[in-house]
């Protein structure tokens, strides 16, 4: 389970996040959407320790990001918006490096990295230097670490930028798979329609601030959109909360 509980962050005056409250049980896929600048990337730095909030908590699995940082990582797997890969490894090499950070056992990690490795279909790719890979290969790899040592939350940045059709299918597969096996995911994308096609419930984030949440169902209810798509609600909530931001 993941539990944001009121937090906020500010940079000077501004609230870059501020006073959000999510709860996301195990099993779901939580999508988290905004337009630019809107405090989704903040927000999932802060939830992963790499920014101290302002004020509020971060719970992952009953662990306080704060207090119990390392068991908190520990318990999670973290795809970033820019994910950095020690490029003069090769593949099977760099999986190896996270596992052991990991504390995997041996003979499980060896496993474990050749499971996944397949799984992405990057087998063929192991003993290649990730220098050499595609950008989507290399996407794919950092899947492979985040999940090497099978954690049961996975938090995600726009997972699927400069993926091909095939890749992105491959990862919303895997995504939906590991929700069914009782894995939480954060999935914070700019991506509607992969929000629309694979979470079960979505937050819309304008100005750090949590603007509507729900089942597509109950977000649907929250505006009248001219058509029935996640797109024109989205549209609709965010324009009218630009124009209750005017006209105070």
């Amino acid at each position: 389970m993941i539990q944001l509980i009121n937090l906020t962050k500010h940079y000077g005056n501004l609230a870059a996040v501020d006073d959000l409250n999510i709860e996301v049980p195990a099993g779901q896929i939580f999508g988290f959407l905004g337009p630019n600048g809107a405090g989704k990337t903040t927000t999932i730095r802060t939830m992963m320790g790499i920014l101290k909030p302002t004020s509020g908590q971060v719970l992952l699995g009953q662990h306080d990001m704060l207090r119990e940082p390392e068991k908190a990582k520990a318990i999670c797997g973290f795809i970033p918006d820019r994910p950095f890969i020690y490029e003069k490894l090769s593949g099977h090499e760099f999986l190896e490096f996270v596992g052991k950070l990991h504390r995997v056992e041996t003979t499980r990690l060896k496993d474990r990295i050749a499971e996944m490795l397949q799984l992405l279909e990057l087998t063929s790719w192991k003993d290649e230097l990730v220098e050499s890979y595609s950008h989507g290969m290399k996407q794919r790899l950092v899947v492979c670490a985040a999940l090497v040592h099978q954690p049961r939350i996975l938090i995600i940045d726009e997972p699927m930028v400069g993926m091909d059709p095939k890749g992105a299918r491959t990862l919303k597969d895997l995504f939906r798979a590991l929700a069914a096996n009782g894995t939480t995911i954060f999935l914070s994308t700019h991506s509607i329609a992969v929000a629309e096609e694979i979470c079960h419930r979505i937050g819309i984030i304008q100005k750090g601030r949590l603007i509507a949440c729900g089942t597509m169902a109950e977000i649907h209810r929250q505006a009248s959109p001219a058509d029935g798509s996640l797109e024109s609600v989205f549209l609709e909530l965010t324009r009218d909360q630009e124009r209750d931001n005017d006209h105070p």
